[in-house]
């Protein structure tokens, strides 16, 4: 009997060291595996994170592009602006000068009412005034 007690106490001390075995087994098997899976989480990370840089960098590139197209827009239309302002310019001084000149018919006008009492001798008479009048304005006519 004692040799039977021997020999459960070993064959446990046996099973025991076995047990324990495969329970560090199962523990180095999963701490690999958990280190597996920690090294592709962080893989899966960094490419998250590159796609992300690169979605970026595409994006500011196509911002620049269209900051510059829209500063050639304004450019454009700054010119464009000058260009009408100056035409603007002309077409004013153009307008004063023909207000003068109506002006000056007007006053003609007025005196040959006043000095034939509202009668015109003959068409020759207003056509030589307005001859002379265009003759003195020819300058400003061009």
């Amino acid at each position: 009997m004692g040799s039977s007690s021997g020999n459960s106490t070993g064959s446990t001390k046996n099973q025991n060291s076995g047990s324990e075995e495969d329970l560090q087994l199962l523990m180095d098997q999963r701490k690999r595996k958990r280190m597996e899976s920690n090294r592709e989480s962080a893989r899966r990370s960094r490419m998250r994170k590159q796609q992300h840089l690169d979605e970026l960098t595409a994006q500011m590139t196509q911002l620049n592009k269209e900051n510059s197209q829209i500063l050639t827009s304004i450019n454009d239309t700054t010119q464009h602006y000058l260009n009408v302002e100056a035409d603007n310019s002309i077409l004013r001084a153009q307008m004063a000068e023909l207000n003068h000149r109506l002006e000056s018919l007007n006053e003609i006008l007025n005196y040959i009412n006043t000095s034939n009492n509202g009668v015109f001798e003959t068409d020759q008479c207003f056509q030589t005034i307005a001859d002379s009048f265009m003759k003195s304005h020819e300058h400003t006519l061009s």
